[in-house]
């Protein structure tokens, strides 16, 4: 594992370099010499596509176990993204951005609302907001941290996100560069703004309370049935900590002031509907619990 996060950050590394070399091609005085640069650049990325083209031939040629494994290297982040760089990625834009929808799914229905992809055209998704979501104080953040990201690093090629009934649209991270496209782009989010991972949940209970400290500040994790919540540990009425609290049910009780909370219904105060928890996104895969850490310390 630490072994690819080093990978990872020597890919990002050097993708940043590109991106540089790129730059200074185009503040070229002379035209005649960017010309002949770009067009090196171009004619060794065609190359590289070639080369990556027959590849894919070769492992597809073994069959079923080929299509399996191409589709592996597909998901992984590295390889996926030259496969996408290079068009040669095996799914399509629209099949990534419902991949991307089907995994945020779980966190948009713990709170009671889900989101639909109304269309895709000219690399623009559209998509909306539905149940609790839609209209929801916290929709925002979910689709910031939650939809977008995921989406972001499933189609990095993808245009733009339009929401309908979300008044704050944000723009995807920029992608790969295309082929024949010299202009630098990053498909990465910022490392400040990553799911980070959250061990020791594994023995939480359900109806039970714990504080455990991401990115330097404690977050409230529950559990209710099968699925996992996280909310800033802090009552938004007596700004007290919620350590200490009970669930009833999907309600979690304040242990400074006794204000109700619906857990489900992303914090809202069933005595004060002017106020709410701060939700966490939050995100379960594999068995694994990862928030939004950028979420917990911003």
């Amino acid at each position: 594992m630490a072994r690819t996060i080093q990978k990872r950050k020597e890919f990002d590394r050097r993708l940043a370099q590109v991106e540089t070399l790129i730059g200074e091609l185009d503040a070229l005085p002379d035209g005649d010499a960017r010309k002949t640069a770009v067009e090196a650049v171009q004619a060794l990325l065609e190359l590289h596509g070639d080369a990556l083209d027959r590849l894919l031939e070769l492992v597809a040629a073994k069959g079923e176990t080929g299509e399996v494994v191409i589709l592996e290297l597909a998901a992984d982040e590295m390889v996926g993204g030259l496969l996408l760089l290079h068009g040669l990625h095996p799914l399509t834009l629209e099949e990534r951005v419902l991949g991307a929808l089907a995994k945020v799914r779980p966190y948009l229905g713990s709170h009671g609302g889900n989101v639909e992809l109304l269309g895709l055209r000219d690399g623009v998704a559209r998509l909306r907001l539905e149940g609790s979501c839609h209209g929801c104080p916290s929709s925002t953040l979910t689709l910031k941290y939650a939809i977008e990201k995921e989406i972001a690093e499933a189609a990095p090629d993808l245009v733009d996100i339009v929401v309908e009934g979300v008044v704050e649209q944000p723009a995807v991270p920029s992608g790969f560069i295309p082929l024949g496209t010299i202009k630098p782009l990053s498909r990465r989010a910022p490392e400040g703004e990553a799911w980070q991972p959250v061990k020791g949940l594994e023995g939480l209970l359900g109806n039970q309370l714990r504080i455990e400290e991401v990115a330097g500040s404690p977050v409230l994790f529950c559990r209710i049935g099968d699925t996992h919540y996280a909310y800033r540990d802090r009552c938004p009425a007596c700004r007290s900590s919620l350590a200490g609290g009970r669930l009833e049910g999907h309600l979690l009780v304040c242990p400074g002031c006794s204000r109700s909370y619906d857990v489900h219904r992303a914090g809202r105060s069933l005595d004060d509907a002017a106020i709410s928890l701060s939700p966490i996104p939050l995100l379960e895969q594999a068995g694994q619990v990862r928030v939004a850490s950028a979420a917990v310390s911003g």
